[in-house]
């Protein structure tokens, strides 16, 4: 019988690293032999199988912003859409750009400057469909390639489209939009706030009839208007829908004798800006003040000397929003609670435009920060409900929008309104972007796989600050936050983002640390436990030989970062077929977990189980199933029957049992993993893929070859389908399934 490699199970674990505490993603997992291909488990936390849920229309996915007071519907504009929408185009929103071209039939694209009010045109388009009855929406903030997946993954998951069980986010997104390709339902995409369109290469949908999609943007690249999608500028209110948004805006708020023969000229100073006219009536309604009184202090304000230039407002709409931004700052900062409202909305101006949990302002972090800073001192601390009263009080003057329900997005503020907020804050920088670093890293769950869109939103929220922080979360050290974000991207079983995150930060580390930093060496071997999990292993050697040496010369023989770096290389060594290499260095990775933290402790079980995977791979199978067994009563011992990483080491016994030919209790456990297995984690988990894997192999060499043949040719679709043609795990499953049928 033809038998196939079956490498260890390993995937990011954490390791302590010296200096900053940063969690390393080493790979260091308990091994998993198999005929075919290894499971992945984690030492730290355990994969939890989303159960498929039944559908229930319609179904949102996502959270779009709520209308605003007033809002102008710009029929014209709208008129026109809804006309391309019914020849079947999509919609992508920009803005006016002289000499423009019409773009062919397609997506639409809203596009235009900050503050014009894209994201509120397509959000009416959303609660449009929500009220028509369109059976799903999913609005997807587009500012990363990360938040594009999950929240596709997410809406897979949500509409039980076959195949997608919340295991894999590459796979569920793809399909989701295999899915909408032919579904019956109606759908309708929001793409809001595309910063590149390299991130949707892959990901845009489909033209159907009975969906759509709609994508806003401030860029005027070609891509977005190519492949049939359709460009529609946005651009600032007209007068009329000036004077319309005033009126509608005071009268609502029984106002109306505020009002006066000033507000089309107090529209005009505004430049017809939707953002500044919505600080603007926010101010007029709090503090009861008339269209020519605002306008005469709007005046005076204007002409003060520390508002952003001329030169660096390229949008020519920065000006009018840091004015209005300014005023209703006066305001706010001496209303109840005094002195919190410049502070607290120089911190969310930190932070992701498209949103941040509310939770963040009872965070002891940002209570400090805000005693420390704020305007008028008191002498007392500030309590979690007076930040969440300063909270409420931005969202009163129109400077950001707090919307409870709203979940992990529940504060959201403009992009126009944080670049003004930052170009005229006093706030030492590095003190507002530490307290904001340290607030989203208490926010962070332990176990980040059970609440996905939380953790994408921290993702997205580090991601906006570090770009504005720039070097100032790498002193003295690399902020923990930034392992987090990135360790949270290998968690989710995303290689393509997290190997691009991590080259990132492994540049940034070697730049600002030093190449022999413990953060640097950290970066470097999440780095390699990217390209790992990519199936890039000569890469990942490459990058982990490095760690090894620099960790033994820097750290010590017995350092617990340098005995992860062996074992993370020796799992690489394996998965190339290198066996012997990867022997000789389990063997003292063994050897020196059980001198320096005892039998008992989990990492020790996990080398025990890579050095059996080892000895099964090179034909020592009396050895394999002598350790397998020690490992197995250890782990059901200590962790549970059911706990995964039991289940791991008894279908690695399992696959030892059968090398041996003890096939009838190999059968016998292999078939209770895998139930176990599907019963835990879903049909298409990789630990049940290759529980089935081994168990056809047990199949096979009990004579029940069709049965063998059957299964095998499962594992290889999937595996295709989950993790591509050339991924190792595929190739290893082919290979074994075309020697099967040459030779059954």
């Amino acid at each position: 019988m033809t038998t196939s490699e079956t490498p260890p199970d390993t995937t990011p674990d954490a390791a302590t690293v010296t200096g900053s505490g940063n969690a390393s993603a080493d790979r260091a997992g308990l091994a998993n032999t198999g005929v075919i291909i290894g499971d992945v488990t984690s030492e730290y936390h355990e994969h939890h199988h989303h159960p498929r849920a039944v559908p229930v229309w319609p179904a949102l996915v996502g959270q779009p912003p709520p209308l605003a007071s007033a809002f102008q519907p710009r029929r014209g504009l709208r008129e026109q859409i809804l006309a391309a929408r019914r020849r079947g185009d999509d919609i992508v929103l920009t803005q006016p750009e002289d000499g423009a071209g019409s773009a062919a039939a397609g997506t639409q694209v809203l596009a235009g400057g900050g503050g014009v009010g894209k994201s509120q045109l397509a959000a009416w388009f959303a609660h449009d469909a929500v009220e028509h009855g369109t059976d799903l929406l999913v609005w997807v903030p587009a500012s990363s390639p990360d938040q594009v997946i999950t929240t596709y993954a997410r809406a897979a998951v949500r509409v039980g489209v076959p195949g997608a069980d919340g295991t894999d986010p590459v796979a569920d997104a793809g399909a989701l939009l295999e899915w909408l390709h032919i579904t019956d339902r109606t759908w309708l995409v929001v793409l809001d706030d595309i910063t590149d369109p390299a991130h949707l290469t892959r990901w845009w949908p489909p033209h159907r009839s009975t969906g759509w999609t709609v994508a806003t943007t401030r860029l005027q690249d070609a891509t977005l208007t190519s492949s049939g999608r359709q460009k529609f500028d946005v651009d600032v209110y007209t007068e009329g829908e000036s004077l319309a948004y005033l009126t509608d805006r005071l009268t609502n708020a029984q106002l109306a004798h505020l009002l006066d023969g000033s507000a089309g000229d107090l529209a005009a100073a505004l430049g017809h800006l939707p953002l500044a006219l919505s600080h603007a009536t926010a101010y007029m309604i709090n503090q009861e003040e008339s269209c020519a009184a605002y306008l005469a202090r709007y005046t005076r304000r204007e002409q003060l000397a520390e508002l952003m230039p001329a030169d660096a407002d390229p949008d020519a709409y920065g000006r009018p929003v840091t004015v209005t931004l300014l005023l209703a700052l006066d305001a706010a900062d001496t209303t109840t609670p005094a002195g919190l409202a410049r502070p607290a909305l120089a911190l969310a101006a930190l932070l992701d435009p498209n949103g941040h949990p509310d939770t963040l302002w009872t965070t002891t972090a940002v209570t400090d920060y805000l005693t420390t800073h704020r305007t008028h001192n008191t002498g007392q601390p500030v309590t979690p409900d007076q930040a969440r009263k300063a909270l409420r009080l931005l969202h009163r003057y129109s400077l950001l929008t707090h919307t409870p329900t709203n979940g992990p997005r529940a504060v959201r503020i403009h992009a126009l309104t944080a670049r003004a907020t930052r170009e005229t804050t006093t706030t030492n920088t590095a003190t507002l972007a530490h307290a904001a670093a340290d607030a989203l890293l208490h926010l962070w769950p332990a176990n980040d796989h059970t609440t996905p869109d939380l953790t994408a939103t921290l993702r997205t929220n580090t991601t906006t600050l570090a770009d504005i922080a720039g070097d100032l979360l790498w002193h003295p050290h690399g902020h923990p936050l930034l392992y987090q974000s990135g360790n949270s991207l290998l968690r989710a079983g995303l290689p393509t983002p997290a190997t691009t995150y991590w080259h990132h930060m492994t540049e940034q580390a070697a730049r600002l640390l030093g190449d022999e930093h413990p953060d640097t060496l950290t970066a470097r071997a999440n780095l390699a436990a990217s390209y790992w999990q990519a199936g890039r292993t000569a890469d990942a050697i490459t990058i982990e030989e490095k760690v090894v040496a620099d960790r033994e010369r820097l750290l010590g023989d017995d350092h617990p970062d340098t005995l992860t770096a062996r074992a993370n290389l020796a799992a690489s060594y394996w998965q190339a077929g290198r066996t012997a290499d990867a022997i000789t260095i389990e063997e003292k990775v063994l050897a020196d977990r059980e001198r320096l933290l005892g039998d008992d402790h989990p990492d020790t079980l996990t080398a025990r189980a890579n050095l059996a995977s080892s000895y099964h791979q090179a034909g020592r199978t009396t050895d394999a199933i002598t350790i397998k067994e020690k490992v197995v009563a250890d782990s059901a011992r200590l962790l549970g029957d059911d706990h995964p990483d039991t289940l791991t080491v008894r279908g690695n016994l399992a696959a030892s049992y059968r090398q041996a030919g003890r096939t009838t209790e190999a059968i016998t456990i292999g078939e209770k993993v895998l139930a176990d297995r599907e019963r835990r984690l879903g049909d298409e988990h990789p630990h049940t893929l290759t529980a089935r894997a081994n168990l056809a192999a047990s199949y096979r060499q009990a004579g029940r070859t069709t049965d063998a043949i059957n299964l095998l040719k499962t594992v290889v679709a999937d595996r295709e389908r989950l993790l591509g043609d050339e991924h190792p795990e595929t190739v290893a499953a082919a290979r074994a399934l075309r020697a099967w049928q040459a030779d059954p």
